[in-house]
């Protein structure tokens, strides 16, 4: 959707108050399987609290920041499928994902059970993103984006999906990004500054399923426990949403191929590094939605393969 950069914005500060008071709370993997000891009332109020505060005060800002300054209209669709090649859907899905998964570790550290907290956290992402697309449907400029909406779901469905089977996230939804030669050219699109770009660039995004090896091995396996294999999604050689426009402001636009990479890499799960340090615990839990660079084989839909000494 052409607001994605605002909703993203507003959708980074939820995540990293969220993760500030996960890291606040010692929220680690091991904390919140070991805690069983039943529901703290107090904690669960303050749990609950917090999140409807966050929850209203960033739809808000998103509301007054950038929807009230456009024309509403009555709830209509709008067919934004293959805008940005699917980047930005991969987006909307790590960010519920994301939304789930912290929702779930606040919800176990309040003393509430393994499944209705994996629900309760999962329908958090998932309300949290269903909102902002209704509030799409509302404006004349935009509409509801049924593919976003799927990928919200999907973002939920796979962290819900984990937690019920295995009772950890074997598979998680990562992302990566390098600064990209198309921003020069659309800078009022793309980005004219390194935090713009990384939020709103997409050609220099990739998103990964980052799959941890050892939890699928024996118990006992001397496996390293923090690595992953990932496979990644990306696209390049886009200056517009949907095409390519030839001129900005009667300045000539290079005509650029757009298309697809796909890619195969390792990468590291810093959830599972051992250490005694909280320190360290807190700061690994706040970096893990970030693929680690590493090297990296890459098809393109140009029929090229590439190696990657090292893919950010």
């Amino acid at each position: 959707m052409a607001a994605d950069s605002k909703t993203r914005l507003i959708l980074l500060l939820f995540l990293l108050l969220f993760i500030s008071a996960r890291v606040l709370y010692g929220q680690t993997p091991d904390s919140i399987k070991q805690d069983t000891s039943g529901i703290k009332t107090g904690r669960l109020t303050g749990v609950l609290v917090a999140q409807g505060t966050l929850y209203v005060a960033s739809l808000s800002g998103l509301y007054f920041a950038w929807y009230k300054d456009y024309p509403q209209s009555t709830f209509h669709l709008f067919n934004d499928n293959s805008e940005w090649m699917q980047v930005d859907k991969c987006g909307h899905a790590i960010t519920s994902y994301y939304i789930s998964q912290i929702g779930y570790s606040t919800y176990r550290w309040s003393g509430m059970k393994e499944k209705p907290s994996a629900w309760f956290g999962g329908l958090l992402g998932f309300a949290y993103m269903l909102n902002i697309e209704i509030l799409d449907g509302f404006s004349s400029e935009w509409g509801f984006s049924l593919g976003d909406f799927t990928a919200n779901t999907m973002g939920s469905v796979i962290f819900i999906g984990q937690q019920l089977a295995w009772h950890e996230q074997r598979f998680s939804l990562k992302y990566s990004f390098h600064q990209t030669k198309y921003a020069r050219y659309r800078p009022d699109l793309i980005g004219d500054n390194l935090i713009q770009q990384m939020i709103k660039d997409y050609n220099g995004h990739s998103y990964w399923i980052s799959g941890n090896i050892s939890s699928f091995l024996p118990e006992g396996s001397k496996f390293p426990k923090w690595l992953n294999v990932a496979v990644g999604y990306g696209a390049e050689g886009m200056t517009g949403a949907f095409n390519n426009p030839v001129d900005q402001n009667g300045q000539p636009i290079p005509q650029f191929p757009r298309y697809r990479k796909f890619f195969l890499s390792i990468d590291i799960d810093l959830t599972r590094i051992p250490t005694k340090s909280k320190v360290l615990k807190g700061i690994f839990t706040v970096l893990s939605f970030i693929k680690i660079p590493a090297p990296a084989i890459e098809y393109n839909t140009l029929g090229q393969f590439k190696v990657h000494a090292l893919y950010f």
